[in-house]
């Protein structure tokens, strides 16, 4: 008898209206996929999940299922908040990186208007090409990491606007500076007046 077989067993031979997290429903649910032909990493996902609710400890079900604490952990915390619904939506495998065809795009898409691509906005923000991004690409990161990466092209969101430039540029050619004006004042005349002002 093989271990997926036998955990089958276990599974419908026990009274789950003692179940501690999974909603009768829940339950009914991972039962019946359990039953379909599943990647080997989601059926260990929902066996985890039963065998929590069936009361079973961590230790218990890595080593009945073979997987590890961090999965097994996660997969326990995951039907304790109620989520059980979601074990397909979370991918198999190790998340994708950015390879060198993501940080390419990227550039393309902050160089250009998001108007260009469908979008009502005038300029990207990080959160905005992350989503693009991870629509186009499948890896999903954080808009801060999108920004580490703008800054180390030497990119970023915030474009300086030609107004702005100009106005620098005239506040610094109408600004005054003092070393700039003649003295009209005699070295004498001044240590005169410093004496007056100190005497009073």
């Amino acid at each position: 008898m093989t271990q997926s077989s036998s955990l089958h067993n276990v599974f419908v031979n026990y009274d789950f209206s003692e179940g501690k997290f999974l909603t009768p429903f829940q339950r009914k649910k991972l039962l019946k996929n359990l039953q379909s032909d599943l990647q080997r990493e989601y059926r260990r996902r929902i066996e985890i999940m039963l065998l929590a609710d069936m009361g079973k400890s961590q230790a218990h079900i890595c080593e009945t299922i073979g997987c590890s604490q961090e999965m097994a952990r996660y997969w326990i915390a995951v039907a304790q908040a109620g989520m059980a619904h979601k074990w397909h939506e979370r991918p198999v495998g190790r998340p994708k990186v950015v390879n060198e065809q993501y940080l390419q795009r990227l550039k393309e898409l902050v160089s250009n208007s998001p108007r260009d691509y469908g979008y009502s906005f005038k300029s990207w923000t990080a959160l905005w090409l992350s989503k693009h991004l991870a629509k186009e690409f499948g890896i999903d990161i954080c808009a801060r990491h999108v920004n580490r990466l703008l800054k180390k092209m030497g990119l970023s969101t915030r474009k300086r606007s030609e107004n702005n430039n100009i106005n620098m540029d005239n506040q610094q050619s109408k600004s005054i500076k003092i070393y700039d004006l003649p003295s009209k004042c005699k070295p004498e005349i001044q240590l005169s007046l410093n004496l007056i002002q100190s005497n009073k």
